[in-house]
């Protein structure tokens, strides 16, 4: 990566903070929008096909599931966010509903990808199988996470 790329970004970062509180001081609260069906159609096939091309990097084991996953569970955060916010009365019941089953767990999952996709995919491969996997509770492992070395104890039991 180039040098200037992290600074640049955190500059950027930065001038979005004056940037938000301009916007939130002088956009109107209520406002009539064009294309409002098809900004929305438009959103949900894009949630539709990162949701579709996470399932199958993880399905196939890509080197995209990461990058996927991440697209995937951002814009589900962005979904339950603009969905809670521009929704009232009975709306507003099933936009929270939809966010606290639906959007923001499958973000979390989403997030459990990114953060431990090899992990993941073990388990998903286990389960193809019809195995079940072993995890460190089951499995004898060293105090490195490497697989222990069977020993004799010199103590009788």
């Amino acid at each position: 990566m180039r040098r200037w790329v992290p600074p640049a970004l955190a500059l950027i970062a930065l001038a979005l903070v004056p940037w938000a509180i301009w916007l939130a001081t002088t956009l109107p609260s209520h406002e009539e929008a064009e294309h409002w069906d098809l900004a929305w159609a438009g959103f949900d096939l894009m949630l539709a096909a990162a949701l579709l091309a996470t399932a199958v990097s993880a399905w196939h084991g890509g080197r995209l599931l990461q990058a996927n996953a991440s697209a995937t569970g951002t814009l589900l955060v962005i979904d339950a966010w603009f969905d809670l916010l521009t929704s009232s009365g009975r709306n507003l019941t099933y936009a929270i509903v939809l966010a606290v089953v639906a959007e923001l767990p499958l973000a979390v999952v989403c997030l459990w990808i990114v953060l431990d996709s090899e992990s993941f995919t073990r388990r998903l491969t286990s389960w193809r199988s019809g195995s079940l996997p072993r995890t460190p509770d089951t499995a004898a492992t060293s105090p490195g996470g490497g697989p222990a070395t069977p020993t004799q104890s010199s103590s009788q039991r």
